[in-house]
């Protein structure tokens, strides 16, 4: 090993061994908490991100599509109890253009695919069963496409056709279906369940529908008059009652402040379906076009001879004279008709017009007290569309408001605010004092350490120091000794012989070790030391 390498790594060493038990605790600790952390920051950053692969998977596409993924060598999760695979992001389209090469998934058991596996030897009974079963596994996968619907179970009744049956039966279906949890189907959900099933089925009505949800509760059992109707009405009417509570809520809150107020409509809406129809004739004006027209005249002209008297015995005319005078007879009669006007109405009233409507206001006696209960009349009135020929009411009031729940709930949350933040504080302080307690066994770690080297090292300073003035002194007299006898003609003294190589390599390299600390700690000293050293020999 190198010199300065060995003296790179003999440095820690050198320092640990200087340590306390305690010290050294602290560091073994702190080197392994890193290795630790480092290890698992390493981890969490390499593992990849991983996508759904394929949902919703049958066991049997499950099992051949994960045997090929070890095949490959592949990483994946299993999730929803393996109906989905997880696989990483990057991989995910890659990964499913090759199982659909491969015919993955195979969607066996589920759908129009069970007609694929019918022979030509199939019986009528065998086709009649497969085709319901695949209409049934239709019907679940577009069911399960509906938001909020996690899993959904069809059975369906298709009667047989019969030639010779005087009456056919009708199809009926059963659905089952199971949300995702903390949801549930709303109406217009159970009736887009029911109208979808019933169109899936030739001659299926949507009575012919019954819809239950995982807890057994019956969302929709045989109702002419459309699934959910009743539910529909009712939520229309909430929705109408709020929207106007709302409205008038919004406007008092400005007026008297938030809290301080309350508003309860109650609405009667007429969801009857009437149907008026009229009709109005218009009479011609003057010129009109005459559509047609008739003439009749009768004329009579005669003697008039008729026998006068009065009547006998036995109603019998007892004649008395002649009238000989003549008579003429003219009659005419002349008819118009004229093209009459006519207007036919007919009118639908739509379902949920407001038969009737009550609007009740509660104001907080304290702080309205100097409002107009008059004027907070028609303002509400205004705004509610209140109408007193349909029979409308509307009241206010005011009332003293309990508002200890309110000053409770402030309370709650104001101490809940103060310990959350002392909780932080807390938090705060205890990191800020560990973090503290660390750095000051570090710092006085590196102190005493630092102390440690320097009491070590001056008694080895001086001993080299030593060394060094003794062998100045001995290479000074052995010059002087070989300088005289060069004077005197005499040989000169022998030098004393160089060193092997690399005898005493790790003494050397350790005294230049501890010569260039001294110099980076004490250059003062070290040079007032090489001043001395040239003065002497200078001298």
């Amino acid at each position: 090993m190198p010199t300065n390498v060995k003296g790179l790594v003999e440095k820690p060493l050198r320092a640990f061994a200087s340590f306390t038990p305690g010290q050294k605790a602290v560091s073994i600790i702190a080197v392994l908490a890193l290795v630790i952390g480092g290890y698992v920051f390493t981890t969490w950053s390499s593992k990849p991100n991983y996508a759904p692969l394929f949902t919703g998977l049958a066991s049997a596409d499950a099992s051949a599509i994960v045997e090929e993924l070890n095949a490959g060598g592949t990483p994946y999760e299993l999730a929803d109890g393996g109906a989905t695979i997880m696989v990483p992001q990057a991989q995910v389209n890659d990964l499913r253009i090759q199982m659909s090469g491969q015919g993955l998934p195979a969607n066996e058991g589920s759908g129009y695919s069970i007609l694929d596996k019918q022979g030509l030897t199939a019986s009528q009974f065998q086709q009649q069963v497969g085709y319901q079963r695949a209409l049934e596994g239709e019907l679940k996968t577009t069911i399960e496409a509906i938001d909020t619907v996690d899993t959904a179970v069809v059975h369906l009744a298709l009667p047989e056709k019969d030639v010779f049956a005087d009456e056919e039966s009708k199809p009926t279906a059963s659905v089952l279906v199971a949300t995702q949890p903390g949801t549930t189907l709303s109406s217009q959900q159970v009736r887009a369940v029911v109208n979808l099933v019933s169109a899936s089925v030739q001659g299926m009505a949507p009575a012919d529908v019954t819809l239950t949800d995982s807890t057994g509760k019956l969302l929709s059992n045989n109702d002419p008059n459309g699934a959910g109707a009743g539910a529909d009405r009712d939520e229309a009417t909430q929705a109408y009652e709020d929207r106007i509570s709302k409205s008038v809520q919004t406007m008092l809150d400005r007026v008297v402040g938030a809290g301080h107020s309350e508003v309860r409509v109650t609405a009667d809406l007429d969801y009857d379906s009437t149907q008026t129809k009229s009709e109005t004739f218009v009479a011609p004006p003057r010129g009109a076009e005459v559509l047609s027209e008739s003439t009749e005249t009768e004329d009579y002209t005669g003697d008039n001879t008729a026998v006068t008297g009065v009547l006998g015995p036995d109603n019998i005319a007892v004649p008395n004279g002649t009238d000989e005078t003549g008579s003429t007879y003219k009659k005419g009669k002349s008819t118009k008709d004229y093209a009459v006007g006519k207007t036919t109405e007919q009118r639908t009233a739509a379902p949920g017009s407001v038969k009737k409507m009550n609007v009740a206001v509660l104001l907080d006696n304290v702080t309205a007290g100097a409002v107009d209960p008059t004027e907070i009349q028609s303002l509400v009135s205004a705004a509610a569309g209140v109408d007193a020929q349909r029979g409308d009411t509307i009241q206010v009031s005011r009332m003293p408001f309990d508002s200890s729940a309110q000053d409770a709930a402030a309370k709650e949350l104001a101490d809940a605010a103060a310990a959350e933040k002392k909780a932080a504080m807390d938090k705060t302080i205890k990191t800020g004092a560990l973090v503290g307690v660390v750095l000051l066994v570090l710092l006085l770690t590196w102190l005493k350490a630092r102390r440690a080297r320097k009491q070590k090292r001056t008694p080895l300073d001086q001993i080299e120091l030593a060394r060094i003035e003794e062998l100045e002194r001995r290479n000074a007299e052995l010059e002087a000794a070989r300088l005289a006898a060069l004077e005197a003609g005499a040989d000169a003294p022998a030098l004393p012989a160089a060193p092997e190589p690399n005898a005493d390599a790790e003494n050397l390299a350790r005294m230049r070790d501890d010569i260039g600390e001294l110099v980076e700690q004490q250059p003062d000293e070290v040079a007032q030391l090489l001043r001395g050293w040239l003065a002497d020999r200078r001298s």
